[in-house]
């Protein structure tokens, strides 16, 4: 089977020639630019290391890498056209987007500016990643107020820096489809619940769902009127070369959703229905959800809505463990994600430890196909490359 095949048939459940494999081809299965760097010189690879989601420092991993390890995925990322030389925390060098307005901060640590020069994200001394501060829609309360600042919205999940067009993007896809075998990931993003998060503020925003709800409808409508525009274009640039089109929406926390059933089913999955049915209805590909968490408990609803394959697949979560979910949801969903818990084992454990965890994630996920293997989330900047690298030798070592 080549590559692309290889996660076609895991994704119509059947059991493929070998475990697929997925590092890197979508900004929750990836590796952190510190880990990268680590990870390269372990394996003798020197090469560019560039961080392209900088809010997770997030580093695309490269062929060499991809080849090393066997993977069959690749990603479609919107990125920026140039780029310009960053240090990562550890002094080790990598690159960020050209167009990227990063200081140091008085006091240590990093901080993106948007252009009017307010701070946007912070990275404070001794920490590896950006939050975001300062959300634009803080102090909306009324609809009225939504409008008058929806460039917000229309740009949310594609800021100015990633300065790639449709065009950039088509030729991108056609490439990678013609130029390789793998399996091409559409990363499209366009959050909705966690756009409102980000946009409103966490707590501001939590608290519209149950106290303002026509301010949360408004907001989330609106970010959905603006997402079918992009949405159209995306696919008509990239719909004939891509395999399966992610979308992201975390909606859950380690012991349970964010937030109750009925809630989402009253104030957010109308939203997800509405934008994901065009996704799915134009393009004719598969729905990868990204959502991070305990979500064992909305998996009916979001198989109702099209979902086809979640990642990452938090085994350690309240109610994710991986015989339960392959028991109850193993003919409707494909999981891409699960293959070695980042929490406790991969940066903690001994080798051996980590090829004992891959086996037994292998055991609960492969029968009947329907698995991607890959750790969950992104792999953190202390996970030794011998923890690496001892994944991907215990999966050899099982087929």
């Amino acid at each position: 089977m080549t590559s692309r095949e290889r996660i076609d048939a895991a994704l119509r459940h059947e059991e493929p020639d070998r475990i697929p494999v997925d590092l890197g081809a979508s900004e929750s299965s990836g590796i952190m630019g510190i880990a990268y760097n680590a990870l390269r010189d372990h394996l003798g690879l020197g090469s560019r290391t560039q961080i392209y989601d900088i809010s997770q420092v997030i580093a695309k991993v490269e062929d060499p890498v991809l080849d090393h390890i066997g993977a069959d995925a690749l990603p479609l990322f919107i990125e920026p056209r140039r780029w310009k030389p960053w240090t990562l925390q550890d002094g080790s060098p990598c690159e960020v987007a050209e167009g990227l307005n990063i200081t140091p901060r008085d006091g240590g640590g990093w901080e993106i500016c948007r252009d009017d020069g307010a701070p946007a994200a912070i990275s404070p001394a001794g920490s590896y990643y950006f939050d975001p501060v300062n959300p634009p829609l803080a102090d909306a309360r009324s609809p009225q107020d939504i409008e008058d600042a929806i460039e917000h919205l229309e740009s949310f999940d594609w800021p100015g820096y990633l300065d790639e067009d449709f065009d950039d993007l088509g030729l991108k896809a056609r490439c990678l489809h013609e130029e390789t075998d793998r399996f091409i990931v559409a990363n499209l993003w366009v959050h909705v619940f966690a756009a409102g998060q980000t946009l409103r503020g966490f707590e501001n925003f939590m608290m519209d769902l149950a106290a303002d709800k026509a301010l949360a409808h408004h907001l989330m409508s609106r970010l959905v009127d603006c997402y079918e525009e992009r949405v159209g274009r995306y696919i008509e640039a990239v719909g004939p070369w891509v395999d399966i089109i992610q979308v992201n929406d975390d909606l859950g926390a380690q012991d349970g959703l964010q937030l109750s059933q009925g809630l989402y089913r009253e104030m957010v999955k109308p939203y997800h229905a509405r934008l994901w049915g065009m996704i799915k209805e134009l393009s004719g590909r598969p729905l990868l959800l990204h959502s991070c968490g305990s979500i064992h408990d909305l998996l009916p609803d979001l198989i109702e809505i099209g979902v086809d394959a979640i990642n990452p697949v938090q085994v350690t979560a309240a109610n994710m463990d991986g015989a339960l979910l392959k028991r109850e949801f193993g003919d409707d969903l494909t999981f891409w994600g699960g293959g070695c818990d980042t929490q406790h084992v991969l940066g903690a454990g001994t080798p051996e430890q980590v090829k004992a965890e891959v086996r037994l994630r292998c055991e609960q996920f492969t029968p009947g196909g329907g698995f991607v293997f890959c750790q969950v989330h992104n792999i953190q900047p202390d996970v030794p490359p011998e923890n690496i690298m001892a994944m991907y030798e215990a999966l050899d070592e099982i087929q």
